[in-house]
């Protein structure tokens, strides 16, 4: 069965291989971002592997391709007044390819083209200020963070020089086996963990009353004009068994340190299918209701991804809901499916 789906998967793909891709290093990606890279995805767009581009030197847009559908990544790292031109390009191109994970400006340049609009979840916003954490309604978050340091936990940025990347590695391994699915991780929405920072990215560790790092908490930064003006969470880690305050605690002190930094926001990731209300664009009802009924599914939540439970995690934080959007011409079935493989979701 898997060599015929990848026989299947190489007669689809020469439907895409014309689609022109420019090659552009690490480093040019990189400075993209620094310059234009103004949203929660865009330096996972520049360093998640298997990705292509389309663009030139002053900015591209991230995308992938399985089945014979094109699918973009999020926005387009490029300068705002370009944006809209590099998207009609990229649909020319691409002749009917989707877009997932994006935002509010692209959405509307989609829908003005002809595409239908469809929310696909939030992102979480936190604007940092001295009152980030202030108020009765915060208190649980506040309390996490003391419950930590009272029983004798640490928490502590680690720059490399902290812990091994074979203690990160083996934090990582025991908190998938935990998972729900355990033998894969997601890709394409979020890029795969790596033990070792990359370029710009930071990391919190929570260090147990015995000296052992039993949480992790990566960020990636958001930048615009070649300055750093928040950070996303990226990927969060936890042996299994460790108090429930570790997630809430690690992400407070991180958020505090940030702050005082200069930082003016943080954003928590995507909540897939979390507040699906109507677009505000033409869309597909049959989608938007289908979706959900997946993020009550208590079969999906219980067997394939907790959806409900991601959610709720960021909501304790109370911070700002941005909808995040899936745009499509017509979206077929194979289209669907080739979203769920590139994300290996299937």
């Amino acid at each position: 069965m898997p060599s015929l789906r990848k026989t299947v998967d190489a007669v689809l793909e020469r439907r895409t291989g014309a689609i022109p891709a420019v090659a552009l290093s690490l480093e040019q990606r990189l400075t993209l971002v620094d310059r234009h890279g103004d949203f929660s995805l865009a330096y996972s767009t520049a360093v998640q592997d298997d990705l292509r581009y389309f663009g030139d030197a002053s900015g591209y847009i991230a995308f992938g391709s399985k089945m014979g559908s094109a699918v973009a990544l999020a926005d387009p790292v490029a300068a705002p007044d370009a944006r809209a031109k590099l998207i009609r390009d990229f649909v020319r191109a691409a002749g009917n390819p989707c877009f997932v994970q994006i935002g509010e400006a692209t959405a509307r340049e989609l829908s003005a083209l002809g595409y239908k609009v469809n929310r696909m979840g939030v992102d979480t916003r936190l604007m940092l200020s001295p009152q980030s954490f202030a108020g009765r309604r915060n208190e649980t978050v506040r309390y996490s963070e003391r419950w930590l340091f009272k029983n004798g936990y640490a928490i502590i940025e680690d720059a490399g020089d902290q812990a091994s990347l074979d203690q990160i590695k083996q934090l990582s391994e025991r908190w998938r086996a935990g998972r729900i699915v355990s033998h894969r991780e997601m890709r394409f929405l979020n890029r795969p963990f790596r033990p070792q920072l990359a370029p710009g990215m930071r990391r919190f560790l929570l260090i147990d009353p015995q000296g052992v790092a039993i949480a992790v908490l990566d960020f990636d930064p958001v930048a615009e004009e070649g300055r750093t003006v928040g950070y996303t969470t990226s990927f969060k880690r936890k042996l299994p068994g460790t108090t429930p305050h570790a997630e809430i605690g690690l992400t407070k002190f991180a958020a505090d340190r940030l702050r005082d930094e200069g930082l003016a926001f943080v954003t928590l990731g995507l909540s897939p299918l979390a507040a699906i209300e109507e677009s505000g664009f033409a869309e597909s009802a049959v989608l938007r209701g289908a979706m959900r009924r997946l993020f009550s599914s208590s079969w999906i939540n219980r067997r394939i991804f907790n959806l409900e439970g991601q959610a709720a995690f960021k909501r304790r934080f109370h911070g700002t809901e941005e909808p995040v959007y899936v745009a499509f011409r017509r979206l077929s079935p194979m289209q669907m499916l080739a979203i769920l493989r590139l994300s290996k979701a299937f």
